[in-house]
């Protein structure tokens, strides 16, 4: 019977722990206002909801029509809606983005280009390189065959006249008779 009474508290502190630890972690948001309640304020109160756009033609905040990409023109024309701030139109925003992703895509696709021909270039090169290193060296081993043969040549004119210095003494008295 002890063992059960201790059982009871025990459960309620837990419990009550765990109610306490779920309070902690819930935030309390504020209640944000529809944006039909903001119109006819000010466009800079209209659009701190992200969700909401701002339309100059008759001073109204209307929801953004998120089923749709830009808003129609029956809303609002998009030259006077403002979505975000309110110093850019809506579509001098779309002609920003577009600009601007063009500029992305036009970089990436030169970059893209640049690198392979770089590739193809530093490829040509080392073949470049590697043939003129074979023609270097046929060139090199011409000259040397080339030097043996006028060496044999020397040789032999050398023999004719009896100029051919003995090989084991190159240093020898020359002798006249």
């Amino acid at each position: 019977m002890a063992a059960g009474r201790c059982w009871l508290p025990a459960l309620a502190l837990v419990w009550g722990c765990a109610g306490m630890a779920a309070a902690a972690f819930t935030t309390v948001t504020p209640p944000v206002q529809a944006c039909s309640e903001l119109s006819h304020r000010s466009c800079e109160e209209c659009l701190k909801n992200v969700s909401c756009l701002w339309c100059y033609t008759n001073n109204t905040c209307i929801d953004y029509p998120v089923r749709s990409i830009l808003p129609s023109s029956s809303l609002c024309s998009l030259s006077n809606a403002r979505w975000g701030v309110c110093w850019i139109n809506f579509e001098a925003l779309i002609i920003a983005i577009a600009v601007i992703a063009g500029l992305i895509l036009v970089s990436i696709a030169i970059c893209c280009c640049y690198c392979c021909y770089c590739r193809k270039r530093s490829k040509r090169r080392d073949d470049e390189e590697e043939q003129l290193a074979r023609k270097r060296e046929e060139r090199r081993l011409q000259s040397l065959q080339r030097k043996h043969e006028r060496k044999q040549k020397h040789d032999e004119i050398r023999k004719k006249y009896g100029l051919l210095q003995d090989s084991d003494n190159p240093y020898s008295r020359f002798e006249n008779e």
